[in-house]
């Protein structure tokens, strides 16, 4: 489990850590796993202990697309936002890599902010790292072709799981990208020839 210790707003306040794990339910969740629907009733606020999740947006025809992803030490704000204003949840977020996940509940998420500034600040960093991504969604759907956002999105998987072999079908790919796996497997064998890719069954392997 990550040691929560370790985040860098929680280092001068012990008590806020201990607080954390004495009112949260650790949960064990694989991967494909949803922790959250969208539409769904938010009552608590997941902080990643372990593992990864991604936060996905599904349109009205049942297409969605990344958003971003969260990693150990990280926790979801729009959840934290829908769950402070009693919104349903807006995003759906399903378990990237097996994952370990402390359930703080909304009152002592509300009960935080009033006793412990390190948390609010956590949050805050938080808020502005999810706006700073969303900005680049936005931007590589306004001004990217979908083999340039592909590939950057082969690139970052590569940067968060350490490891340039991607598992993944073609179809997953599609969905986060929001477009549709004819697509992608023909980009994807255009980056095979090219040499960016190796391909194999449910595997992509980025080369040098």
């Amino acid at each position: 489990m990550e040691n929560l210790t370790e985040i860098t707003e929680f280092q001068s306040s012990p008590e806020l850590v201990d607080k954390l794990y004495q009112n949260s339910i650790l949960k064990k969740y694989k991967t494909g796993d949803v922790i959250l629907n969208e539409c769904a009733a938010i009552r608590s606020i997941p902080i990643v202990a372990a593992g990864m999740l991604k936060v996905i947006r599904t349109d009205e025809n049942g297409r969605e697309i990344l958003l971003y992803y969260i990693k150990a030490g990280e926790s979801c704000i729009m959840s934290f936002l829908g769950g402070l204003h009693n919104e349903k949840s807006k995003v759906k977020a399903e378990v990237e890599e097996d994952a370990e996940i402390l359930f703080l509940p909304l009152d002592q998420v509300s009960l935080f902010i009033k006793e412990y500034p390190q948390w609010l600040d956590y949050i805050f960093r938080l808020y502005h790292k999810r706006f700073e991504e969303l900005l680049e969604i936005v931007n590589a759907i306004a001004f990217k072709k979908v083999d340039e956002r592909m590939l950057d999105l082969l690139k970052k998987k590569a940067e968060i799981t350490g490891s340039k072999s991607i598992h993944i079908t073609h179809e997953q790919l599609a969905n986060e990208l929001a477009t549709v796996r004819v697509v992608v497997s023909r980009l994807l064998k255009q980056l095979e020839e090219n040499g960016t890719v190796l391909l194999s069954r449910n595997k992509i392997t980025l080369i040098d």
